[in-house]
């Protein structure tokens, strides 16, 4: 089964991904401190982060670049999902290594779609 972390501080939003993800078969695992976040990539060796960008202890931007730096972490997709779909947001998503943005509110079936995209499913 391919692995999805998930990485939203947002409860509603974090259950809401983690039941339609888990209805197409993935596990998910969720978690809500960015400050947790690399360890927590490490530990898991996700198929798939989806990423909030507005997190407590370290932005999700901040979780990107990191996650970039390390080579491990090359190919690794990430799907930045955030309230702050602004054009400067979403470019400085893509300079930091961004697979995809997604902006919030989202539709179900887009979401779907494009972690299936992403997984190759």
């Amino acid at each position: 089964m391919r692995q999805v972390l998930l990485i939203e501080d947002e409860a509603n939003i974090a259950e809401a991904l983690r039941f339609i993800l888990s209805r197409d078969g993935w596990a998910v695992s969720v978690m809500a401190d960015g400050a947790l976040a690399l360890a927590e990539v490490a530990r898991l060796s996700p198929d798939l982060v989806i990423l909030d960008s507005m997190l407590p202890g370290m932005s999700g931007l901040e979780i990107l670049i990191a996650l970039r730096a390390d080579p491990a972490n090359a190919a690794l997709p990430i799907l930045m999902l955030t309230a702050k779909g602004q054009l400067r947001d979403r470019e400085a998503a893509e300079r930091a290594g961004v697979t995809a943005f997604m902006s919030k509110p989202f539709d179900n079936s887009e979401i779907r779609a494009l972690v299936r995209e992403l997984l190759g499913a």
